[in-house]
């Protein structure tokens, strides 16, 4: 497993830098549950904005291992919510994402008043990237 290169961040920025779905795992009680989410991808993470009393919030809560699948792509993470969407510690990735989704972001399916709209960051762990018929298997904390 190689850590990631420069060739392999390219790869990523190009295909996940910006609003993208991907499939989200979590487990609870050895049962897992997946669904799709929007996200954007910078430096080694995927950020999704979510509903921190959501069933994948309290499930990340609990067991904050993740799984992730994406277009030509399957990794392993860490979930961390960072929090209220709108806190000042919040402000640059926050500014990121409205650029990200600003296709959708203010549609009202955000309720950026509630303090319970936060931003989950999911740190990638590992990972398997294919480009061109090119496999590359990626040691994100390297």
């Amino acid at each position: 497993m190689e850590k990631l290169s420069k060739e392999t961040e390219k790869l990523m920025n190009e295909r996940f830098g910006q609003d993208t779905i991907i499939a989200l795992a979590t487990v609870e009680e050895g049962i897992p549950s997946v669904r799709s989410v929007n996200a954007y991808y910078e430096n080694g993470a995927f950020y999704v904005i979510t509903y921190g009393l959501s069933n994948k919030m309290r499930q990340i809560s609990k067991n904050p291992t993740v799984g992730i699948s994406g277009d030509w792509f399957t990794a392993h993470g860490k979930g961390e919510n960072l929090g209220y969407f709108g806190k000042p510690e919040n402000a640059e990735i926050a500014q990121m994402l409205r650029k990200a989704f600003a296709a959708w972001i203010d549609n009202g399916h955000n309720n950026f008043e509630d303090e319970n709209t936060c931003i989950l960051r999911i740190c990638l762990t590992d990972g398997v990237l294919f480009s061109h018929g090119t496999r590359y298997d990626i040691d994100f904390q390297s």
